[in-house]
């Protein structure tokens, strides 16, 4: 593909933060088709520097099955979210909660593009993996891949990954992948380099 080619190339950034994939892929010319953030700080990096609006969707505190401390937490991202005193834009949609993100929402996507949460996976965490809802996010984003129906995906995350479960969690997401009709290919990169 060259990059002249790019010019109606579409993604979807998910688990944002503040958006490094928009400030790469701009100079060919991709489209950005939306984010997902839900956290205050970089909710509000995303709409200065993008002129995304508020989160569309956030996870629901009432939700079925959710401890104490992952109600308050919900419920205290939601009421950050809506201070009045952030500003937030109109130009790029801030979907929020991206397992709520439905396909009429998106569009034609090309390209899905995020990390999901680390900590279930690293080698400096509990490494709860799928059991953490955190880590659960790895299935829900394939999950977001089939209903958009995107070409492409682009998924990052950490190298405890790859060990995670005795190698039965990177078992399971290459299965799902194939099962979701992606082929696959994996690298470790240190970042200091990229």
């Amino acid at each position: 593909m060259l990059f002249e080619d790019l010019a109606d190339f579409r993604y979807l950034s998910v688990c944002s933060g503040i958006e490094a994939a928009t400030e790469a892929w701009h100079p060919f010319g991709m489209k950005c088709a939306g984010v997902a953030e839900i956290d205050a700080f970089p909710s509000q990096v995303l709409a200065h520097r993008l002129g995304a609006g508020r989160p569309r969707y956030m996870p629901d505190p009432d939700a079925e099955g959710l401890t104490e401390e992952e109600r308050e937490t919900r419920q205290k991202m939601i009421d950050t979210i809506e201070r009045p005193d952030m500003v937030w834009g109109n130009r790029l949609t801030n979907f929020g909660d991206f397992t709520q993100i439905r396909s009429d929402d998106v569009g034609p996507v090309q390209l899905l593009v995020g990390g999901t949460p680390c900590q279930s996976f690293s080698i400096a965490g509990k490494r709860l993996g799928l059991d953490d809802p955190r880590g659960n996010l790895t299935l829900e984003f394939l999950a977001l891949a089939k209903r958009i129906q995107s070409d492409w995906i682009l998924w990052e995350n950490v190298p405890g990954f790859l060990s995670h479960d005795e190698g039965r969690t990177m078992g399971a997401f290459t299965r799902l992948l194939g099962e979701c009709g992606f082929r696959w290919a994996y690298r470790v990169l240190d970042a200091q380099y990229v």
